[in-house]
């Protein structure tokens, strides 16, 4: 029996979700990258909220045909830290969903460090 790589990859979220909880002192950000865009949120788990969420398909970075490599990971992960400070959350629990922490990941988790977030 072969197991696929979409079952791997969920098999690793799960894993990555059983030790990574969000609270309104300290939520989640869990980042995905698809084929074409990034989407980035911040999730207080106890409430079940989204509390700030940013992605490549958002107005004004929208406009700058962001994609889903590295360049476009550093300016996401900026504008997710501006955005996070604007709603006031200082810390956040990194959730890479599944995708190895290099690449295009470590990039946007600097970037937010950058930005004044704290992991």
């Amino acid at each position: 029996m072969s197991i696929t790589k979409d079952r791997l990859l969920q098999n690793r979220r799960w894993r990555i979700r059983k030790k990574v909880n969000g609270t309104a002192a300290r939520p989640r950000l869990s980042i995905r990258f698809t084929a074409k865009h990034v989407y980035a949120q911040a999730i207080d788990d106890v409430a079940a909220k989204t509390l700030v969420f940013v992605s490549s398909l958002d107005g004004e970075l929208r406009k700058q045909n962001l994609k889903a490599n590295i360049a476009s990971a550093k300016v996401l992960g900026t504008a997710f830290a501006a955005k996070a400070k604007a709603a006031g959350i200082e810390a956040v629990v990194f959730d890479r969903s599944g995708a190895p922490y290099h690449g295009k990941v470590k990039v946007f988790a600097d970037a937010a460090r950058e930005g004044g977030l704290k992991f």
